[in-house]
C-alpha cells in the first residue's frame, strides 16, 4: 500500500527545500563575490580555491560543491560579467531613437563599472592575457550579439537617424571608455590627485563622454535637448 503523505509533512518539505535553495543562493552569491575580487586582484593562476573560500567565510569543499572547479568559478563570472553588459543592449530595435539608446548604454555602462569594478578588471586581464577562457565565446556568441546590434546602427544611419560610423567600432569606444575608469582607476587617481572618484565626478565624466560620442555620431543626447 502506498502511504501518502500528510498536507504538515509536504509543508515541511517544501520549506526545507526552499531554506536550502534560499542557502544555497546566499552561499553562491557569497563565493561569486570573494572570487571575483580574489580573481581581479591575483589573475587566475595566483588565486586559489582556498583563498575564495576563506574570502567567502566559507570551507573550501563548499566552494567546489557549489562551483565545481576554479576554472568553472572563473568562466562563470567572466560570463556573467559579460551577460550585464550585454543586457543593456539586448533590447533594442530599429524604431528606437538611437540618441536615447546610446545615451541609455553610455550611462548604464559606467554605473556597472562604478558598481563592479572588479568584474570590470577581471574581463580586462583575461583578455589582455589572450582570452585563454574566452576564445569559443568572444568568436561566436559576441561576435553574432555585436553583428547584431551593428547591423540595427546601420539601419539607423541609412534612414538619417545618425551618421554613418562604423558601428562595431562605436560598440568598442562605448566598452573601452567606459570601463576605464574601473580598469585604470590607479591611473585615473594618480594624475587627478584624489582618493577616489566621488559621485558628482563620474556624472560628470558620463556627461562628457555622452557628449563627446553622440556627438560623434551626428545626433543630440535627448537629455541636452530637454534642457
Amino acid at each position: 500500500m502506498t502511504e501518502v503523505a500528510s498536507p504538515a509533512a509536504t509543508r515541511r518539505a517544501r520549506e526545507r527545500g526552499e531554506a536550502g535553495g534560499a542557502t544555497r543562493a546566499r552561499n553562491e552569491r557569497e563565493i561569486l563575490s570573494a572570487a571575483e575580487k580574489i580573481f581581479a586582484a591575483h589573475g587566475y593562476r595566483g588565486a586559489s580555491v582556498q583563498a575564495i573560500a576563506e574570502a567567502a567565510g566559507l570551507p573550501k569543499s563548499n566552494v567546489l560543491y557549489y562551483m565545481g572547479s576554479k576554472r568553472g568559478l572563473y568562466v562563470r563570472l567572466l560570463e556573467r560579467m559579460m551577460a550585464r553588459w550585454n543586457a543593456l543592449l539586448d533590447d533594442i530595435s530599429v524604431d528606437d531613437d538611437p540618441a536615447e539608446v546610446l545615451e541609455a548604454f553610455i550611462h548604464s555602462k559606467m554605473a556597472l563599472s562604478r558598481r563592479h569594478p572588479e568584474g570590470s578588471r577581471l574581463f580586462a586581464a583575461e583578455i589582455l592575457a589572450g582570452a585563454p577562457f574566452l576564445q569559443e565565446y568572444l568568436s561566436g556568441e559576441l561576435r553574432d550579439w555585436v553583428e547584431e546590434r551593428a547591423r540595427i546602427f546601420r539601419q539607423w544611419a541609412e534612414r538619417g537617424l545618425m551618421d554613418p560610423v562604423e558601428p562595431v567600432w562605436l560598440i568598442f569606444l562605448i566598452w573601452s571608455a567606459t570601463q576605464h575608469y574601473a580598469d585604470f582607476e590607479a591611473q585615473v587617481l594618480g594624475i587627478t590627485g584624489k582618493g577616489e572618484l566621488s559621485d558628482a565626478d563620474v556624472e560628470q565624466i558620463t556627461a562628457f563622454l555622452t557628449r563627446v560620442i553622440l556627438k560623434g555620431c551626428g545626433v543630440t543626447p535627448p537629455s541636452a535637448a530637454l534642457g
